[in-house]
């Protein structure tokens, strides 16, 4: 018998450790390229549009503290130009006047937008009806203006209600009286806002689930039962939007006045917006024209705060 061979097994220092290379610390950290700042070019506009607002958010407040014509040194009054806001007719007047655009509207323009979308929806051809509303919204706020000037002149909607043979009631001076020279406004800015509402209703329709509707009207409800309980609560984030570009362009609105009436006569038709614009650049009373600046800015920051707090909670 041959002997038993031994195994022989290697011993551990024959097989080395692979060694894992450590990183060296000691090098120095890349410096960075003028290519790496890049990116941060296209932040510029946005820092400076940033820096520019509240740059003049702060010098417009410290203004609405003085008596300033533009050209001489400001004259600290403390509150007096407040005090003549809420003091002055003229000023309460243009209170009540915004008061009447913030609610007309969020009421006829949206509702109008919201009804002329559900009509529309299922409408063959739709298209050219949406280009038809639309339409006047591609038009500036100056050209609405004047072609709205010329319609309720005495050779627009008058000779027409005269040809008709409408009593004298409706053939009046629709831009001199008030309060018709309000309403007047209010129908050639709602003319001009309806067709963007209803676009944007429009796509919040053509993106709503389609079963809820017709498990709904399996069940034998009514389309009118639908539209207020499914319908209208999944529109809710595109109302919002409507809602909130509504009540700013409300308080905001200027183009429009100024064009048609200029906020006459005697400044029976001036909103806030037109009323600081007058005080500013037309009388020079830059003080009183940055009060009632920070005044709005106010207005409009409060209303949609809350609004926009109250969508959010009910959402929750």
């Amino acid at each position: 018998m041959e002997p038993q061979k031994e195994l022989h097994i290697p011993s551990e220092e024959i097989y080395e450790k692979p060694k894992i290379k450590k990183p060296n610390t000691n090098k120095k950290q890349r410096s960075f390229k003028p290519k790496s700042w890049k990116p941060y070019l296209y932040l510029v506009p946005a820092v400076l549009f940033i820096f520019l607002f509240i740059y003049s958010a702060i010098f417009t407040l410290i203004y609405s503290f003085t008596d300033w014509d533009g050209i001489n040194n400001p004259n600290w009054v403390g509150l007096q130009n407040y005090q003549e806001i809420f003091s002055n007719s003229v000023f309460i007047t243009s209170f009540i006047n915004t008061a009447i655009w913030v609610v007309v509207s969020l009421i006829v323009p949206v509702g109008l937008g919201l009804f002329f979308s559900v009509i529309l929806q299922d409408v063959i051809g739709n298209t050219i009806f949406k280009n038809v509303f639309y339409l006047p919204y591609a038009i500036s706020l100056t050209t609405t203006g004047i072609i709205w000037s010329f319609l309720f002149s005495s050779s627009g909607f008058n000779e027409l209600f005269e040809t008709l043979g409408f009593s004298e009631q409706w053939i009046r001076n629709w831009l001199t009286e008030p309060p018709y020279n309000t309403i007047s406004m209010i129908i050639a800015s709602v003319w001009q806002s309806t067709g963007t509402n209803m676009i944007l209703f429009l796509v919040g329709l053509q993106s709503l689930p389609k079963e809820p509707h017709e498990a709904a009207m399996m069940d034998g409800a009514s389309k009118l039962r639908v539209f207020f309980t499914i319908t209208l609560p999944l529109l809710k984030p595109f109302t919002v939007v409507v809602v909130g570009m509504a009540l700013v362009n409300s308080f905001k609105v200027f183009d429009i006045i100024w064009v048609m009436t200029q906020g006459g006569p005697y400044r029976s038709s001036e909103t806030l917006a037109v009323t600081m614009y007058r005080e500013s650049f037309v009388l020079n009373n830059l003080g009183l024209g940055s009060a009632i600046s920070i005044v709005l800015t106010i207005l409009i920051f409060i209303l949609s705060w809350f609004y926009l707090r109250q969508t959010i909670v009910k959402e929750d």
